[in-house]
């Protein structure tokens, strides 16, 4: 699976490395992204999702069926 955020759509994004001297590398700036189970009241169920801090931080802000209803109408997160 890519290193994507199911909840937030946040991807890897790609930079440079700079040096003293000013030379220049590419390097990944990598997401904080965590394997979470997270228990639905709704179906009585956990659901396991590939999310980062902020996309928890979002469950726990508005509500785990809520998140996902906003993610799956943003096309980010796919659940049968």
């Amino acid at each position: 699976m890519a290193k994507v955020c199911q909840v937030t759509g946040r991807k890897r994004m790609k930079g440079n490395n700079v040096a003293h001297s000013k030379l220049r590398t590419k390097r990944d700036f990598s997401l904080n992204l965590r394997t979470k189970k997270f228990w639905s009241e709704e179906e009585k169920r956990f659901i396991t999702l590939k999310v980062s801090c902020k996309g928890m931080r979002i469950i726990e802000k508005n509500g785990l069926e809520a998140t996902l209803r906003e993610a799956q109408k943003k096309g980010y997160v796919n659940l049968v």
